[in-house]
């Protein structure tokens, strides 16, 4: 009887597994509102596609109207100069960090290594057509990404020109690669080929499938075929950023603002259009028969009459004038223009004021923080180029120099087994320069003082791509050639620490004698001079 009180008690504090599951109540009522097919979203696509699918029909056209309004859309290219300006500017610095055994900076191999770089960085060396300084491969680099989404570098393990390295890039547009071809060739076992590119089950890149010429290069032979060339992955380094994975292929930067910027070009020219036609006196003669003595006719069979500043046509009987007089220009377009480009720059990723340089919508607060909010993004920018691109290049370069013997400072033997050590290196991207330099100079000193930043953390950032080492040098060399000149500025340390210093203190002066109380209580009368005389 006990153990029967126990179970009834025991299912009521928890029932069995066996429950009958409850309805399912209709999922209809729980759905979010932006999924909810009405009317009004009739013609909203929603295709349950993955980013390859997607840029498979899409990306060739997609990246030759990017190309066309970079070449003539003025606001296109001039987005295009904004991304590459902050991303890379004048080219990203490289200053080598190899430390010796006592943890200090080994300047010999670190000098050693940066010249040696800098001999490479010389269009005939680094870049294979011989065209191309290496700050100026890093800038195409970025604008390819910018605008067709991605490049491709093949890397030559060959001396080009005068160069002793023997490493070289060639630059590869993305419309070299054999995207419309199924089966151009014979591939690896197990792999499979996606818009020109071999990867494996991992879609990791395994070859890239190349033209050896432009598809739209003149062709000045008419017998010259195009070829297809198989390049092993480890031959390319393809420059994209990656958004979704698995995605084999990388979009413009513009595709969310393409047709915006191709609308604002042609509502533009058709304003000016507009505008001509308004500058100019229009107007149709009117006529009971149709027959106009004064028209002209044209090769297209229509009849015009040409205007002639300060002369009177005399009309026939029954015909009237009636003018033509276009009201523009549109005083609306100014903002409606400004609407379009904010919208444009914020699908290309920039702010408003650096892509239109129209300051007149803003004050100095929010101009600032458009541009602190640029940059935050031009430095995550950098930091994918460096990771993609640079670094890749430097440590393959710097094995090729050290191989060849280009760098004499460094031991082969002793580079084969510890390569991190010489491979050590820190990259310079482009600074900005102040915004309010009186408020933020005195911050940052305020910043160091505190140990919340470094000085070489603040050079970085604000001095244009220069480090701390650079800036020391160079003040260095300054000071000795003002002391070899024997000019002393306000601006020397030793100025400024004496004007910083505290005044030494005073001592007391001695309790005045009796008869110096009595002068003091009443001193003698002082002598007023003036310019008529003494009094």
């Amino acid at each position: 009887m006990l153990e029967k009180l126990r179970a009834s008690i025991a299912r009521l504090i928890s029932p069995p597994l066996e429950v009958a599951p409850r309805a399912a109540r209709p999922l209809t009522g729980r759905m979010y509102a932006s999924a909810k097919a009405s009317r009004l979203t009739a013609g909203w696509q929603t295709n349950n596609s993955s980013a390859d699918s997607e840029l498979v029909s899409s990306l060739t056209s997609l990246r030759s109207r990017s190309r066309a309004l970079v070449r003539d859309a003025s606001y296109a290219k001039r987005a295009k100069v904004v991304v590459q300006n902050n991303v890379i500017g004048s080219g990203i610095g490289m200053q080598a960090q190899v430390m010796t055994s006592r943890d200090a900076l080994n300047d010999r191999i670190n000098d050693a290594i940066e010249e040696a770089f800098k001999r490479w960085s010389l269009a005939d060396s680094c870049h294979t057509g011989g065209a191309m300084h290496f700050a100026d491969l890093e800038r195409a680099a970025m604008g390819q990404v910018f605008a067709a989404g991605e490049v491709f570098f093949r890397k030559h393990y060959s001396a080009f020109g005068g160069s002793d390295v023997p490493y070289a890039l060639e630059l590869i547009e993305a419309e070299r690669l054999a995207d419309e071809f199924a089966a151009p060739g014979p591939t690896r076992s197990g792999a499979l080929l996606r818009m020109g590119i071999e990867v494996d089950n991992y879609y990791r890149p395994v070859a890239y499938w190349i033209r050896d010429r432009h598809p739209g290069e003149v062709q000045l032979n008419i017998n010259q075929v195009d070829k297809l060339t198989r390049v092993p992955a480890d031959q390319i380094i393809h420059l994209r950023v990656v958004d979704r994975w698995p995605q084999t292929r990388g979009e413009p930067w513009m595709h969310a603002a393409v047709r915006k910027l191709n609308d604002m070009d042609g509502y533009s020219e058709a304003e000016i259009v507009a505008a001509r036609s308004a500058a100019s006196y229009m107007g149709f003669i009117q006529t009971p028969d149709g027959n106009n003595p004064l028209a002209q006719p044209e090769a297209d069979g229509t009849n015009t009459t040409e205007l002639t500043p300060g002369v009177i046509e005399t009309l026939a009987p029954g015909e009237t004038f009636n003018s033509f007089s276009p009201n523009r220009p549109n005083p609306n377009m100014d903002p409606f223009m400004r609407m379009m480009l904010r919208e444009v720059a914020a699908g290309v990723g920039v702010s408003y004021e650096s892509l239109s340089r129209d300051y007149s919508q803003s004050n100095y607060s929010s101009s600032r923080l458009a541009l602190l909010d640029d940059r935050d993004l031009w430095r995550v920018l950098q930091g994918w180029f460096i990771r993609s691109f640079r670094d890749i290049v430097h440590k393959e370069w710097l094995q090729q120099a050290v191989l060849a013997g280009a760098i004499a400072e460094i031991n082969v033997a002793e580079y084969a087994s510890n390569k991190s050590k010489f491979e050590a290196v820190v990259y310079k991207p482009r600074g900005w320069t102040w915004i309010d330099p009186t408020k933020e100079v005195e911050a940052y000193k305020q910043a160091v003082r505190c140990g919340f930043t470094t000085v070489s953390d603040v050079i970085a950032q604000t001095n244009g791509g220069t480090d701390l080492e650079d800036v020391l040098n160079g003040r260095r060399r300054e000071l000795d050639m003002m002391e070899e000149k024997d000019l002393v500025f306000d601006t020397d340390p030793a100025v400024n620490l004496k004007a910083d210093a505290p005044a030494p203190a005073q001592k007391a002066a001695p309790p005045p004698e009796d008869d110096q109380q009595d002068a003091n209580k009443n001193p003698p009368p002082k002598r007023v001079f003036s310019l008529k005389g003494n009094s």
